[in-house]
């Protein structure tokens, strides 16, 4: 999808639009001999993605208020954006190869596109794909933790070293094969959605977990990993575990 826009229907053509699929912007001239050597590589990059990304082409010298407005000093300048936001930008004419790396950022993969379903086959599918993807890994492991398939499990688990989902994933199945401390109340409510009560239950046991520590604070890492730095509950948690272990 390749189309001309001006400062009249930019708002519609390239911010709006962009709120459905990534809408990239080459801000160019006649004049500009670059620009003749790029667009023709935007043009067929898009192309090729077959309608899950637009080019926008913008005249500079017809629309110098959106020139300015963008802050483009010199052309070529390619903006490309999602939700009404600039989320990737380059300047000057680029090799083929490098539009293709700039493009790939922009379009979801096919493997993106099957973690986001989510259920069993897709996430199979992806790990097909790409055999170390850990965002395909960990949930296929869970979904095989929770059917007793714990071996299987941690094989696949083991091909996301680093991780800290695979990591407290494998711990966790580590402490219910041994059976100490008890968990089975904490694990429990990390299945129910409970992550609150899991942590309080968790943290509280490794004062008295000996051996088990290193594994429960995997678990714990886990389940913050999951939560997310900007989390309320994980930053509480997070001060717990340090006074708990230290």
């Amino acid at each position: 999808m390749v189309f001309d826009v001006t400062e009249q229907d930019f708002q519609r053509e390239v911010i709006e639009r962009s709120h459905t699929i990534p809408v990239v912007v080459d801000f160019w001239a006649e004049w500009c001999g670059p620009c003749r050597q790029l667009g023709p590589v935007l043009e067929r990059g898009v192309g090729a993605r077959e309608g899950k990304v637009a080019l926008a082409k913008l005249d500079v010298d017809t629309n110098q208020q959106l020139s300015q407005a963008f802050q483009v000093q010199g052309i070529p300048a390619v903006k490309a954006f999602k939700d009404g936001e600039v989320v990737a930008e380059f300047t000057g004419a680029q090799p083929p190869a490098a539009v293709e790396r700039f493009l790939d950022g922009l379009v979801p993969s096919e493997a993106d596109g099957l973690v986001a379903a989510g259920d069993e086959a897709s996430l199979r599918r992806a790990v097909e794909l790409d055999p170390n993807r850990a965002d395909a890994l960990v949930p296929l492991a869970r979904l095989l933790h929770a059917r007793g398939e714990d071996d299987d499990a941690l094989e696949l688990l083991e091909r996301a070293p680093g991780d800290f989902g695979a990591s407290g994933l494998a711990a966790r199945i580590e402490l219910e094969r041994s059976g100490t401390p008890d968990l089975a109340d904490a694990f429990g409510a990390l299945d129910a959605g409970d992550q609150e009560r899991a942590l309080d239950l968790l943290i509280g046991a490794l004062p008295s977990a000996d051996g088990a520590r290193d594994d429960i604070r995997k678990v714990v890492v886990g389940v913050l990993d999951e939560l997310g730095v900007g989390n309320e509950l994980a930053r509480d948690a997070r001060r717990r575990l340090a006074a708990a272990l230290y």
